[in-house]
């Protein structure tokens, strides 16, 4: 009898146990939000959507220039040198980085999209704008990984880990089809006006659609959505240049996107990594070369080479451009701690090239986004980071209809406005020229306008510029010697670039270890 009752007690234990651990199997995971209990409320969609913003681009937006012939990386060691000197390959961490990130973000959205329909919401309009948010976001990304890579996998629902490692690469006509019909529709959810500072408004999708015609060399589609972003007549030049990237000017009249930080809480490191040496020892990660001053205009108008331009070699910076000493710390420039910026080799301060490894080695550094106010904090920036302004919009108008080969007054008074912004003030275009002078015009216009903002990269590639301009050595100032005019080379470094190959990044090796169905880009 006892054996039995000890047999019995034991099976209805052990049965209890069991029932026991399939609750314990159920638990709720306590370090994340289960889709089971995430997906009710319109707050839940809102921190969805709002968790993709944070794949914009921020201040990476600088490395871009930092790679072509206006900037410099100015440490050898880091990883986006290796791309200038075209000493890369498939294991380069920023080309794998900007491709996991992509997809990352991509696969955020994907996500959103596959749920967003079971939130509970009093408010459909404010879920249809979230919707177009998201396929602006989900379009952003699709843009850059087509602009980097060419053809790469399109995925526009959620998949499993299994699939994944199956996927295959779509033609970048595919991808650039995908980025237009995500932003036409994105446009069509979206408000002129933003609900909330930052959030992405109609103009946004339609400015951002003109700029992947633009790369994708859909020129008629390109002008047609510039023209509707200006059509909106939502936005117009903020009057000051010198200002535009200043705390005072954030969510102006002129900025179409941007990414929005806040000290303290969600900040960033721009005067820490761009800032002069001399101001708490910023890393000056990316400086302007010589090619980026050089090309500034004189204020009559006319390039430093013209012999009638009235430019002085031994003194600069004078007369030029006022985006000129707007964009670049040059020589004689006020500093952030009120000091006088003087980079001349033996000048004793810490900005003199050859001070110090980490000291600009072209004597330039750049002024957009360093604001006095985060020198106590250089790690600790609020600047808004601008991604899409209406110069943009005006100089993207007149390229696409440049390259149609339709020259009208619209033309030139779309570069006329980004060249007489109030403090600009550079001389009018009166006549169009031939086509291949007014695409010469814009080209310039953009590189001067537009100088690290993050494009010179990409125009370098979809004009197939980048073999005549970027090999070669690195030079910047040019400063005065006993009397003799002498020019910064930057030491031990050499550009290069290979036509055959570097237009387009390699699939990151890394990826293709995961997924063997990913091909390779020619002669990676």
């Amino acid at each position: 009898m006892y054996t039995f009752l000890r047999n019995i007690i034991a099976i209805t234990l052990l049965t209890a146990a069991s029932g026991c651990d399939r609750e314990l199997l159920e638990t709720i995971p306590n370090d994340r939000l289960p889709v089971e209990l995430f997906w009710k409320t319109e707050q839940d969609a809102t921190m969805a959507a709002n968790a993709i913003y944070t794949y914009l681009e921020g201040p990476g937006i600088f490395s871009w220039d930092g790679m072509t012939d206006i900037g410099h990386t100015n440490q050898s060691f880091a990883t986006e040198a290796l791309i200038e000197k075209g000493q890369t390959d498939a294991l380069n961490a920023k080309i794998l980085s900007e491709w996991t990130n992509a997809y990352k973000g991509i696969r955020a959205a994907n996500s959103f999209f596959s749920n967003i329909d079971k939130v509970q919401s009093a408010d459909p309009k404010k879920i249809s704008l979230l919707k177009g948010e998201v396929k602006f976001l989900r379009a952003y990304l699709y843009l850059k990984l087509a602009s980097l890579y060419g053809d790469v996998p399109l995925i526009t629902d959620e998949i499993s880990l299994e699939e994944s490692r199956q996927v295959k690469r779509a033609p970048v006509e595919a991808i650039w089809d995908f980025v237009t019909s995500e932003l036409t529709e994105s446009a069509g959810l979206l408000a002129s006006a933003p609900q909330q500072k930052g959030r992405i408004t109609k103009g946004a999708a339609l400015g951002l659609k003109a700029r992947a015609l633009l790369y994708a060399g859909r020129y008629e589609g390109s002008a047609a959505a510039a023209r509707e972003v200006m059509d909106l007549k939502v936005y117009s030049l903020y009057p000051s240049y010198e200002k535009l990237f200043t705390y005072e000017a954030e969510n102006n009249q002129e900025v179409i996107l941007d990414k929005q930080f806040i000290k303290d809480n969600y900040n960033n490191n721009v005067f820490a990594t761009m800032a002069p040496y001399s101001q708490q020892a910023s890393t000056n990660s990316f400086v302007p070369t010589k090619n980026l001053v050089d090309a500034y205009a004189m204020n009559n108008g006319k390039d430093i080479t013209d012999p009638e331009s009235a430019f002085d070699p031994k003194s600069p910076y004078s007369n030029r451009d006022p985006r000129l000493r707007y964009s670049v710390f040059v020589t004689g420039e006020k500093l952030p701690d009120g000091k006088i910026y003087n980079p001349n080799p033996g000048s004793g301060t810490a900005d003199a090239v050859g001070y110090s490894y980490i000291t600009s080695t072209t004597g330039f550094t750049l002024k957009k986004y360093i604001n006095p106010q985060d020198l106590a904090q250089p790690a600790n920036c609020g600047i808004n980071i601008v991604l899409m302004r209406y110069a943009e919009i005006l100089l993207t108008y007149a390229e696409a209809k440049i390259e149609l080969n339709q020259l009208d007054q619209s033309v030139l008074d779309a570069i006329n406005l980004v060249r007489q912004r109030g403090d600009v003030n550079m001389p009018p275009m009166k006549d169009l020229a031939s086509q291949q002078i007014m695409r010469q015009i814009v080209r310039k216009e953009r590189l001067v306008e537009l100088a690290f903002e993050g494009f010179r990269f990409f125009d370098l590639r979809r004009w197939r510029m980048a073999e005549e301009v970027l090999p070669g050595k690195v030079y910047g100032m040019t400063y005065v010697d006993n009397g003799s005019l002498k020019t910064i080379e930057a030491p031990a470094f050499e550009r290069a670039f290979n036509k055959n190959r570097d237009y387009l990044w390699p699939i990151p090796q890394k990826e293709r270890d995961l997924n063997p169905a990913l091909t390779q880009n020619p002669n990676w």
